[in-house]
Formats: C-alpha cells, sequence, structure tokens
C-alpha cells in the first residue's frame, strides 16, 4: 500500500492557494493590491474571476454583434471558467482547449451530417425526435472517445459537440467562426493569466518531472 508524499504535497499548493497567489500578482501589477487589504481574498478571488469573465465573453459577444456571427456561443462559457477559476489544471491548457473543441465540432458536423441533415432545421422544429437523439448520442460518444484518444480533456468541448449535431449551429463557414472564437478566448486567457503571474503555458502544460 502506497502512503501520498507528504513533501510533494508541501510543494504544490493547492487550487486556492495558488489563485489567490496569482490575484495578489496580478492587483500589484494594477496597484490595487490595497484591495487585500480591506476585504477577504476569498472575494476578491470571485470578484477577480467574474470580471476576467465578463471582459472576455463580453468581447467576443461585441464581436457577434458587429458581424452577425456566432463568435459567442454557450460552451464558451465554462471554457472561460476553467480559464480563470483553475487556469494551471491541463483541461485549461491552450492545446486541450483549442483541439477539444476541434474535435467537438468535427463529431458534432458529422453526427448532424448522418442524422439530422434532411430534418427540419431547429429553427422550425425545436424538440427532440429520433434523429436528434441519435445525433445527440453519436457525436458525444465519439467526442470523449477521440478525446480520450488523444489526451486532450477538455470537458467544455461535450456541450459544443451536442450544439452542432442537434443543428443549433450547423453551417460549416460558422463551425470555423466557432473554431477561431474558442482561439480568441484562449489568447485573451494566455494575456490575462500570465499579466497575473502565472506560468499558463503557451501551448501545453509541462509534466513535473519524476525524481527517482
Amino acid at each position: 500500500m502506497k502512503f501520498p508524499d507528504k513533501r510533494a504535497e508541501q510543494s504544490h499548493p493547492n487550487i486556492e492557494q495558488r489563485s489567490l497567489e496569482h490575484v495578489g500578482v496580478l492587483l500589484t501589477h494594477l496597484r490595487l493590491k490595497w484591495l487585500l487589504q480591506h476585504f477577504p481574498p476569498r472575494l476578491v478571488w470571485a470578484v477577480y474571476v467574474c470580471v476576467n469573465g465578463f471582459v472576455t465573453i463580453a468581447i467576443l459577444a461585441l464581436l457577434a454583434l458587429f458581424t452577425g456571427s456566432p463568435f459567442v456561443f454557450p460552451s464558451l462559457g465554462p471554457t472561460a471558467y476553467l480559464f480563470f477559476f483553475s487556469p494551471l489544471a491541463e483541461a485549461a491548457s491552450p492545446r486541450n482547449t483549442i483541439w477539444g473543441h476541434a474535435i467537438g465540432l468535427v463529431c458534432g458536423y458529422a453526427a448532424f451530417t448522418l442524422t439530422v441533415a434532411y430534418a427540419p432545421p431547429f429553427a422550425v422544429h425545436g424538440g427532440i425526435h429520433g434523429a436528434r437523439v441519435l445525433a445527440a448520442a453519436l457525436s458525444l460518444s465519439a467526442t470523449g472517445a477521440l478525446m480520450a484518444l488523444f489526451k486532450v480533456s477538455h470537458p467544455p468541448a461535450g456541450a459544443t459537440t451536442l450544439i452542432v449535431s442537434l443543428g443549433i449551429i450547423s453551417v460549416p463557414r460558422e463551425l470555423v467562426i466557432i473554431e477561431i472564437a474558442v482561439i480568441l478566448l484562449t489568447v485573451q486567457a494566455f494575456a490575462i493569466n500570465r499579466l497575473a503571474g502565472l506560468p499558463y503555458p503557451l501551448w501545453r502544460k509541462q509534466q513535473p518531472a519524476l525524481h527517482l
């Protein structure tokens, strides 16, 4: 029976500690560290997540407003949450985010084409029928399998694939725009997390070296 290595536990602060630390760094850069002296750290952290989520999604929503294209869609919400709540998690890395949503889009469109493409459009018939049941099951199962196969776990991609397979967004041009929106959100997260002093990866999370 193996017991946890106490030294390893001590050398890796928990998520809340790391989050509070990088919020402090960002506030120092912005000359707002006095907030931590007047308010509880957890409250400051909550405001940090709130503000960053608002700013990043608002930028994409404005882009959608001015272009008439789907630069904002439901599964961006949980992706933004990952970026600012647990940015050092492997699922929040640029690699997992960009490839995860890409896999979801491909699997969703494939399932839509095979089952729902010739059914009434979602805007005309928004209910669930046999073809949509099959499309949802196929797209989600394929997305999960491919993410596991290629080690690019990103849970919000499960929502992306359902948006496409159910026919809510299914035009190929719009699927490209969705992936561009994911990349833009990732770039914003990279800039903000690096500004906050976090070692947020350029592409993928570096695995810690094993010391024998």
